[in-house]
């Protein structure tokens, strides 16, 4: 039960994080992309704080310093290096080497860690849910490869898998509400020098205030609130692998909301896409009714 309510999280999760596109298209034109990364974290960790401490979860004592400040600081990174390469190298390249580059560093971290390489369940989820994510977002759009914005998006794709499996092993010691709020707050603090050098007028906007409280408390707050409470019935490899819902609920979204059109190549994506999770959420680690009953009745012969 724990192990599919995990899951069911990190979808939710995932779904949410899908929703930061439409979002800011409705954001003011002089909105910069940072400064809004950079709010949804101030907003989010602020409102994680807030909720954590009315709960009278939160104590200092025995906090690891070095996961907390790695999971900070990937957090944080994140933000910059995804924006940045979404800007020079273009949104469809940007988007599928930022998210499609993360499960597989995620399975490498997993292996490098835990000293166990991750299953081919993975493997196969991971490569029909990147294999969709191509597909989804190519089509229809002009490719722009750049060396730096290439780089910049496997930053990205690093960034957060190493705060997922940094968020992991806090959460060996501290409860998933405590370790987000921290590690939040301490990541919008990592960012108040950019509010100095781009314009905060549209923050004064009523436009500007929705956008900001929809990404910091729905798509931040408690969006990564489940995450890392699904984060403790799963694998780190095998959580980052389920968030590529994101770029699945980002396409349906743009169609059944903004109004775009999806190619028939990208409907492959999406089916693609939607197989990729479903093996993943079928097979890790689900114990089916026939397993259960061969296991019952091997048991049962042992007893006799």
């Amino acid at each position: 039960m724990k192990h599919s309510l995990s899951i069911i999280f990190i979808l939710i999760a995932a779904m949410m994080w899908g929703t930061t596109g439409t979002a800011q298209v409705f954001a003011p034109a002089e909105a910069h992309p940072i400064i809004i990364g950079a709010s949804r974290l101030a907003v989010g960790g602020l409102a994680l704080f807030i909720f954590v401490m009315a709960q009278r979860k939160f104590q200092l004592r025995g906090w690891p310093v070095l996961p907390t400040f790695i999971a900070a600081l990937s957090m944080a990174a994140y933000q910059p290096f995804f924006f940045s390469a979404v800007s020079i190298t273009g949104v469809a390249v940007g988007t599928v080497v930022a998210i499609g580059s993360a499960p597989i560093i995620a399975g490498l971290l997993d292996w490098v860690i835990q000293r166990k390489p991750p299953g081919p369940t993975w493997g196969i989820a991971t490569i029909l849910a990147i294999a969709g994510c191509l597909l989804l977002t190519l089509p229809g759009e002009e490719v722009t490869v750049s060396p730096v914005g290439f780089l910049l998006a496997i930053g990205a794709g690093l960034s957060f898998a190493v705060y997922t499996a940094a968020s992991k092993k806090l959460l060996q010691q501290q409860p998933s509400e405590a370790v987000v709020a921290v590690v939040f707050s301490l990541s919008a603090l990592f960012l108040v020098p950019l509010f100095f050098l781009y314009d905060l007028s549209w923050l004064t906007e009523f436009r500007g205030i929705i956008v900001v409280l929809h990404l910091g408390i729905v798509a931040t707050a408690i969006a990564y609130l489940l995450f890392t409470r699904g984060l403790t019935g799963v694998a780190s490899s095998t959580a980052v692998t389920l968030a590529l819902a994101e770029p699945l609920t980002a396409a349906l979204l743009g169609v059944f909301l903004v109004g775009e059109a999806l190619s028939f190549i990208a409907w492959g994506g999406v089916l693609l896409l939607l197989l990729g999770l479903a093996v993943l959420t079928g097979f890790t680690g689900a114990k089916t009714p026939s397993t259960r009953f061969l296991r019952n009745k091997k048991d049962k012969v042992n007893v006799e």
